[in-house]
């Protein structure tokens, strides 16, 4: 008897530790769903939940939010989420592998007004925030830009003067762990001033999540 209120004490406490971290657990729509509602302002954990059964039977997914307007799921995978908050703003998270049996997630919000900035931040699975300088080095102004040969560096001064205020608009790629980097400083600018900036532009900056961190793939010059 005792042998076997031993066996029975093992067998459960076996499987309260597999159920402590199921993989299941580690998916997007879960981490979602569970996400503490001091991180989630605009929806409740109920306008989560129903954003993912939503979208997985195939239909619109758009809830009320907290304030009385519409915000929708827009893509569903599994380590990957966009939410349309508000005509304005976009969000996004991805689950991204430090090793076997651990993950991180990482947030893009986005607000446009009318230029579009985004903000990038890192979390545990259980939503403890994590350093942001742990897993990316983010982009500086002259990372966007081509400083010219002499013959044109007077126009570049003074172009690059203007563009006072570093704006960027970053998006996760679906399909893997891809984050591209957009400069959008040009679009709070005059007409005028973006278009003398323009030529000395380079293409977005595209990361890649390798050895536990984002690291940049290419510069599209």
């Amino acid at each position: 008897m005792k042998i076997n209120k031993l066996f029975i004490a093992i067998f459960f406490s076996v499987v309260g530790l597999f159920s402590l971290t199921p993989l299941q657990a580690q998916e997007a729509k879960t981490l979602f769903v569970n996400m503490p509602d001091s991180l989630s302002p605009l929806l409740t954990k109920v306008n989560r939940a129903d954003c993912v059964d939503f979208l997985e039977s195939k239909m619109k997914a758009q809830v009320e939010n907290r304030f009385g307007k519409k915000s929708e799921m827009t893509e569903l995978g599994k380590d990957y989420i966009r939410m349309q908050m508000s005509p304005q703003t976009t969000w996004q998270m991805k689950v991204l592998a430090l090793n076997d049996t651990t993950n991180v997630i990482c947030t893009v919000s986005t607000a446009c007004a009318p230029a579009c900035d985004s903000s990038i931040r890192f979390y545990s699975t259980d939503w403890k925030p994590l350093t942001e300088s742990q897993f990316i080095s983010l982009p500086v102004m002259s990372d966007f830009l081509n400083t010219p040969d002499s013959a044109a560096i007077y126009d570049f001064n003074e172009a690059s003067r203007s563009a006072d205020i570093l704006l960027m608009k970053a998006d996760f790629n679906k399909e893997n762990t891809e984050l591209t980097v957009t400069l959008t400083t040009p679009d709070y600018m005059s007409k005028e001033t973006a278009e003398k900036l323009k030529p000395f532009l380079r293409r977005p900056i595209v990361y890649h999540w390798e050895n536990e961190s984002f690291v940049k793939l290419r510069i599209k010059n």
